[in-house]
């Protein structure tokens, strides 16, 4: 594939969209809401599985400490 075939892709535009959105979805939200939010959405997102194994690590630290 020749250089000028390259497709141009605004990594930055995209990421600000990304955060718009994020934003967008959880304006006017209170503290509480918002951690909730994010909760869920990486609860029902391919990082599910890597989320839970910390919070399991965390859990076990937190009970060794006491």
């Amino acid at each position: 594939m020749s250089p000028s075939s390259k497709k141009h892709i605004d990594s930055i535009a995209i990421k600000r969209d990304a955060q718009n959105r994020k934003y967008e979805e959880t304006r006017g939200l209170s503290p509480k809401q918002e951690i909730e939010y994010f909760r869920e959405a990486v609860r029902n997102s391919q990082f599910k599985q890597w989320w839970e194994q910390g919070n399991t690590i965390l859990a076990r630290r937190a009970s060794k400490a006491s």
